[in-house]
C-alpha cells in the first residue's frame, strides 16, 4: 500500500510541476503510476485531493525551514518575515498549482483526507504566528488570557494576509510591487495593532 502511494505521489508531483494543475489528469497520473485508475482513487479521489497531497508535502517543508529561521530572532516583525518567507518562495516555484492548492485547501470537500491534514498545517501556523505574536507583550508578564486570544485572532488575519499574497498572480492586483515587500509592510502593521491593543487587555 506506501509501495504504491509513493508511486502515486512522485508520479503526480512530477506531472504537476512539469505541466501545471490544469493540463494534469487522474488517468495520467494512473497510467505512469503503473496503477488501475480505481486504485487511484483509493488514495485520492480526485485530482485536487492529489494536488493537497504533494503540495502538503511542499507547505510542511516550508513551515519547518521557516520555523528554524524565526526560532532566534527576537524582533516579531523579522520573526514573522522570516516564518512566512520560505512559503512565498516556494509558491513562486509555479503559482498555477499554488493557487489550485489554496482553492483545494479553503474551499474543497470537508471530509477529504488530504484537506483535513492541509488545514491542520494552516493551524499550526497560525499557532506559530500567534505565540511570536505573545512576544511582543512578553516584557508585561505571563499573557493573559485576553492577550493569547488576541495573538490568536492576529495569527489568523496574517495567514489571510498571506493567502492573498499567495493567490495575487490570479487577481492581477499590483502586479508591479513585490510581494515580499507588501508582506512585510502589512507583517509590520499587524504587529503594531496588536502591539497597540494587546497590551492594554487584561
Amino acid at each position: 500500500m506506501r509501495e504504491k502511494q509513493g508511486r502515486i505521489f512522485e508520479v503526480a508531483a512530477r506531472l504537476f510541476a512539469e505541466r501545471g494543475f490544469g493540463a494534469v489528469t487522474t488517468q495520467q497520473v494512473s497510467d505512469q503510476a503503473d496503477i488501475a485508475a480505481g486504485t487511484l482513487f483509493r488514495y485520492a479521489s480526485s485530482k485536487g485531493q492529489l494536488l493537497l497531497m504533494v503540495y502538503n508535502e511542499d507547505f510542511r517543508s516550508a513551515l519547518q525551514t521557516g520555523a528554524h529561521r524565526a526560532r532566534d530572532i527576537a524582533d516579531p516583525v523579522g520573526a514573522i518575515t522570516a516564518l512566512l518567507r520560505p512559503i512565498l518562495v516556494a509558491a513562486a516555484r509555479n503559482s498555477e498549482n499554488t493557487i489550485a492548492y489554496q482553492r483545494e485547501l479553503l474551499f474543497g470537500p470537508p471530509e477529504e483526507t488530504y484537506r483535513e491534514q492541509g488545514l491542520a498545517l494552516v493551524a499550526q501556523l497560525e499557532s506559530a504566528l500567534a505565540e511570536i505574536l505573545l512576544t511582543a507583550v512578553a516584557d508585561s508578564g505571563e499573557p493573559t488570557a485576553a492577550q493569547r486570544e488576541a495573538a490568536r485572532v492576529a495569527g489568523r488575519s496574517l495567514f489571510a494576509v498571506l493567502h492573498m499574497a499567495l493567490v495575487r498572480p490570479s487577481t492581477g492586483v499590483h502586479p508591479h510591487h513585490d510581494p515580499i515587500d507588501d508582506l512585510s509592510a502589512q507583517i509590520t502593521q499587524l504587529v503594531a495593532g496588536f502591539r497597540a491593543t494587546a497590551v492594554t487587555r487584561t
